[in-house]
């Protein structure tokens, strides 16, 4: 081993334990590692099957540069979100252009930047180290015995995928398993334990003649593939899988919907002209909307609005809008919204069953059009215009570019229009998202250079410039229903945001979304209808206006939106409509360590985390 004393191979073997070393960052910034252990015991056996296979790192260093690239991302997300590179995060990657990323990160993104040049540097480095050095060549008579011995592990394991592992014995069990014992069982038969009291096996099942019989339990292998994923640099490669099997899945589910149909159409067949309006809003806080009680007069204009009906009880399942857009507009159940896709369509398939034409018009950034878990959706509408082509720097579109499309879209001259309007809202950054005219609270965030969230210091200025988005949106809400008003005609407006922020609220240390707490979880929502349609449906007016303050969450949405235009399909969910004489409150989860139930947790301390006074609900 004397050779690890040369400088240039003592680097090549620090930089491989360096590399090792990435899952047990998380203690630098008070994280817990779950399962130290079995993940030192996977890297080591991953390095050792590296080595084995390709003989010499020259031949094997190349594959790691993934590792590299992703190393700054990896050490952010523990720094500032206490967990690694997921497939979530892949997800949302993908679907994030970089002016975007730019934006998010500030003066970050530099020291990103140089951070990931100081990575290339190091991987070019220790490549030339691995490509000159024949030190650690290994070309001795182990290295086939090794690999023989490998070879046997993965077919241990495969063998136990594919036909899984029997059950341990019953006196076997004791009472406090360890966490780490993994079970690879694939769906078949597999041999029961015998009842209590019982000293013969149950019988056993006769197995098909294409299987096998499961493995011994006392075969089984301690590996996790979710551990496995926790590694690195090999867990990357297992993160990656999960994201390719979910977009995979997202994509599969698109092409079975193809024929999905609601049977959905008018309760009373008629040609007179309608339009119904869906907003779905941005980063959008309750209790930063004046007509909610906010002191500072957010929302001038929407407060003199006489047809308008605020909605003061309604919550989102989950604080990200690639989850929670999916719940607001289609029959996807909250408990379900973590998971990518809907073998189902949304709303806009069955209003246009019902004779509507439907558009999609979009301020969201037009990065993965089709083939993000929104866009899939959207693409139901017979016209999408996705407006913000230029994402979500300083030159991109304020909502206002969506007043323009509208207006053409309310001259079409199809009697029943369907309208969605997704806005950015309030979506960071705050002062991107409205002009200096609405820069009403000082001092702002207006006009500074790449400001960063994380900051402190900023907490007057990003919740000055917070407040002037809800302004900004106030403004131009009033001119969508403006618009409305001036067709005369019979007209809806369903507004809802798909979560909000927290703000550094007192002397929480919280800012941005994804942190479990009431901010992100109570969003605001509004309905507002044109005299032509209270004339038409007085009684869903009057169930409005007696329903406005029960406890609803945007599941309620897509059965409200359908009954508001008088839509029906077999097995319509009514009692979930708040427009409805046959409305009924239910549960509403929300994703907070687990499913929590809403309205039987407690809010705790000033960042108001909901925490279930019960075990949450698992994932």
């Amino acid at each position: 081993m004397r050779f690890l004393l040369r400088p240039a191979n003592l680097y090549l073997a620090a930089t491989y334990l360096a590399l090792s070393c990435v899952p047990f960052a998380a203690r630098l910034f008070g994280h817990p590692v779950a399962d130290p252990g079995q993940v030192l015991g996977i890297e080591v056996i991953g390095w050792i099957t590296l080595w084995a296979v390709f003989k010499r790192p020259a031949w094997f260093h190349l594959l790691l540069l993934p590792a590299f690239l992703a190393l700054p991302a990896e050490l952010y997300l523990y720094a500032y979100y206490g967990q690694g590179i997921s497939a979530h995060h892949l997800g949302i990657m993908t679907e994030t252009s970089p002016a975007e990323a730019m934006e998010f990160l500030g003066k970050k993104a530099w020291m990103l930047l140089a951070v990931l040049i100081g990575v290339l540097i190091w991987f070019g480095t220790s490549l030339r180290v691995a490509w000159k050095s024949r030190d650690f060549d290994w070309a001795d008579v182990s290295r086939p015995v090794v690999l023989g011995v490998l070879a046997l592990g993965a077919a241990v394991l495969g063998y136990g995928y594919w036909f899984g592992v029997a059950p341990p014995p019953v006196a076997a069990i004791a009472p406090k398993a360890s966490s780490a014992a993994i079970h690879l069982v694939k769906a078949g038969p597999v041999a029961s334990p015998p009842p209590p009291g019982v000293n013969a096996p149950a019988p056993k099942p006769p197995l098909p003649p294409h299987r096998l019989p499961a493995l011994p339990n006392w075969a089984r292998l301690p590996f996790a593939f979710d551990v496995f994923a926790h590694s690195w640099p090999f867990g990357l490669a297992a993160r990656g899988i999960d994201f390719y099997k979910e977009r995979t899945y997202l994509a599969d589910l698109n092409r079975r919907s193809v024929n999905f149909r609601f049977g959905a159409h008018m309760a009373e067949p008629n040609a007179e002209p309608q339009i119904a309006v869906m907003v779905i809003g941005e980063s959008s806080r309750y209790d930063r909307w004046s007509i909610n009680g906010y002191q500072r007069q957010t929302n001038p204009l929407l407060s003199g609005e006489p047809n308008l009906v605020i909605l003061p009880d309604v919550i989102t399942s989950v604080a990200a809008t690639r989850l929670s857009v999916p719940v607001i507009i289609s029959r996807k159940p909250a408990m379900k919204s973590l998971k990518d896709g809907f073998s189902e369509k949304s709303f806009l398939t069955a209003f246009k069953e019902a004779g509507f034409k439907t558009f999609w018009l979009s301020n969201q950034i037009s990065f993965g059009k089709f083939d993000t878990p929104v866009s899939v959706f959207a693409k139901e509408a017979d016209e999408v215009d996705f407006m913000n082509l230029g994402g979500f720097t300083d030159t991109s579109n304020f909502d206002e570019v969506l007043l323009a499309p509208l207006g053409r879209v309310l001259t079409d001259p199809a009697p029943k229009k369907l309208i969605v309007l997704h806005t950015l809202g309030s979506h960071w950054n705050y002062s991107h998202r409205y002009p200096k005219e609405f820069d009403h609270w000082l001092p702002s965030l207006y006009g500074v250079d790449k400001p960063v969230y994380t900051d402190l210091k900023m907490k007057p200025q990003l919740n000055n410039s917070y407040d002037s988005t809800i302004l900004y949106t106030d403004w131009f809400l009033a001119q969508v229903i403006g618009q409305l008003k001036g067709t005369e005609q019979q007209s809806t407006l369903l507004y809802v945001a798909d979560h909000g922020q927290t703000l550094y609220d007192n002397s929480c240390r919280l800012a941005f979304h994804g942190h479990n707490t009431q901010y992100e979880f109570h969003v605001p929502a509004f309905v507002w209808y044109s005299d032509q349609y209270q004339q038409r449906f007085p009684e869903k007016v009057n169930q409005l206006l007696r329903r406005r303050k029960a406890r609803l969450a945007t599941e309620n949405m897509f059965h409200t939106l359908l009954d508001m235009a008088d839509i029906r399909y077999p097995q319509d969910r009514l009692e979930w409509s708040f427009v409805n004489s046959q409305f009924k409150q239910h549960k509403r989860y929300v994703d907070s360590y687990g499913w929590t139930d809403y309205d039987d947790a407690v809010m705790k301390g000033d960042c108001r985390e909901v925490i279930a006074k019960g075990r949450p609900l698992p994932r």
